[in-house]
């Protein structure tokens, strides 16, 4: 009888194990909205320290009006997690390969889409900094998305994975749909400002209530304080 139960709680502890694994190898939706979600938190922290320990003095370096998130970078870690996670078997010189382009080609794509649909840019890339793809991004810098791609999937992913795993409880399904919802509509609202401030700078009068409100409390120079290095595309 006795044999029989240590038998049972050894597959017992064998089917606990899997699961556990299973759920740290699994990139499901739950995973990805957390890592886009700290992604966009940890740009703006990091871009914000690095613009004080640079320049000298304090700008606010978000991409959102109402929450300090920059999508690029939550877009930049999903990326990352789904294209290098294949890969995590592979060596460090593929990975660092394949981040490289992959990083570039990102940080180009992004550049692109800021232009077409918002008539804006937010960075061009100096000689010195061997600008590639229409200055749109540059080998230094994918020289360093190379080894970010091997330090994400070899030591933040793991570390993330834990941390998110820890999150996967009822509470934090909630609290993660909250998040979601918020996010979505920080990212709709804010869009549309910018967009009913490029319609403003082409004279184009407001058509409805939502924005004159625009018009109103996010003019130019407010918007400069979010924005504080985007140009206007002629």
């Amino acid at each position: 009888m006795n044999k029989f139960e240590n038998n049972n709680n050894n597959v017992s502890k064998e089917k606990e194990d899997t699961t556990k694994t299973n759920l740290s190898d699994k990139i499901s939706l739950f995973k990805l909205f957390w890592i886009f979600y700290i992604g966009c938190l940890a740009g703006v922290i990091v871009e914000t320290i690095w613009c004080i320990l640079t320049n000298g003095y304090f700008e606010y370096r978000t991409a959102l009006i109402l929450e300090p998130l920059n999508p690029v970078y939550g877009c930049g870690a999903v990326v990352i997690t789904l294209l290098l996670y294949g890969l995590r078997s592979k060596s460090n010189l593929m990975l660092y390969i394949s981040s490289f382009i992959i990083g570039g080609l990102f940080e180009a794509a992004c550049s692109v889409f800021q232009e077409l649909v918002f008539g804006t840019v937010s960075w061009v890339y100096k000689p010195s900094n061997f600008g590639i793809l229409n200055n749109r991004t540059s080998l230094l810098y994918c020289f360093l998305w190379g080894f970010l791609g091997i330090f994400w999937v070899r030591i933040i992913y793991p570390f993330l994975t834990k941390m998110i795993e820890k999150i996967h409880t009822k509470l934090g399904k909630i609290l993660t749909i909250i998040l979601v919802c918020f996010v979505v509509f920080d990212m709709i609202f804010s869009s549309s400002v910018v967009l009913r401030q490029r319609a403003r700078r082409n004279n184009v009068p407001p058509k409805n209530n939502i924005e004159v409100f625009y018009d109103n409390i996010f003019t130019d120079e407010v918007l400069k304080f979010f924005y504080h290095n985007i140009t206007v595309k002629k």
